[in-house]
């Protein structure tokens, strides 16, 4: 009703102190918020979500349909949907998507792709109202 994608629930949860060495495959929603050191896929026709917490680390490529990030990513990122960066997120590595949504602070160190180029990608840039001091 009125265009609104409901997001998948999040069923799986990777905690803080927990390190997890090779491939994570998964289907709806994962939030991380320890280490991961391998690929983080989502499986599935791209309605996924995943949650990459300000604590949370991961070490390989990472795709899902929507993305977000407060943390740490070395290792390129795919967001088939939306990719939305939050204040501390640390990204190195290329980056490609569909919408993006880039909050004052955080950091790209690589390639910005759209993941259409026939189209004009959707980019918003979120403003923060902290007043200047």
């Amino acid at each position: 009703m009125f265009g609104i994608k409901r997001q998948p629930a999040i069923h799986t949860l990777i905690g803080e102190g927990t390190t997890l060495r090779g491939e994570v495959r998964f289907t709806d929603g994962l939030r991380i918020d320890g280490e991961v050191e391998g690929d983080v896929i989502a499986a599935g026709d791209g309605r996924s979500i995943l949650v990459i917490s300000e604590k949370a680390r991961v070490v390989g490529r990472v795709r899902a349909g929507h993305v977000i990030i407060n943390g740490t990513v070395s290792g390129p990122v795919t967001a088939e949907d939306l990719l939305e960066l939050q204040p501390k997120a640390r990204i190195n590595g290329d980056v490609k998507y569909h919408a993006l949504e880039m909050h004052q602070g955080a950091v790209i160190d690589g390639e910005l792709h759209p993941l259409n180029a026939e189209e004009k990608p959707s980019l918003k840039l979120a403003a923060t109202n902290t007043a200047a001091s």
